[in-house]
């Protein structure tokens, strides 16, 4: 991990330490990461995320992450959460109770949900119970 410190979901600053992580140290947490710009298109993606949801790195990166990757997201709990941040200029840091439908059968998870106005990369981060 970075420095020897294990991040866990639910740390405060996870949002910022998340951006100092190399690929093989965010392919070591014991969470979901997915990374996205502006476009919504996906930049990481993490080994955990990609085992447990059955996808690729290879299938999910350069897809755009609520129309491709994950349309089970599109919508107002998720999608329209980090659509109304980048339009106020605000923070985005919430964690919600949610079900991912996606190829799967109905999953229950924690999703967190990062932004900043000031960052280029914006997160779903994916608590699994396994």
């Amino acid at each position: 991990m970075n420095n020897g410190i294990t991040l866990q979901f639910d740390q405060p600053d996870l949002g910022s330490r998340i951006e100092t992580l190399s690929e093989a140290e965010l392919d070591n947490l014991s969470f979901g990461v997915i990374g996205f710009d502006a476009h919504t298109t996906v930049t990481l993606y993490n080994t955990f995320e990609s085992k447990y949801a059955g996808l690729s790195r290879e299938r999910v990166v350069g897809n755009p992450l609520f129309t491709i990757v994950a349309p089970c997201m599109n919508n107002f709990m998720v999608a329209h959460r980090f659509e109304d941040a980048a339009t106020k200029g605000t923070a985005l840091d919430d964690t919600i109770d949610y079900v991912l439908t996606l190829r799967m059968r109905p999953v229950k998870v924690k999703l967190r949900l990062i932004a900043a106005p000031d960052v280029v990369t914006q997160y779903v981060m994916v608590l699994r119970s396994v």
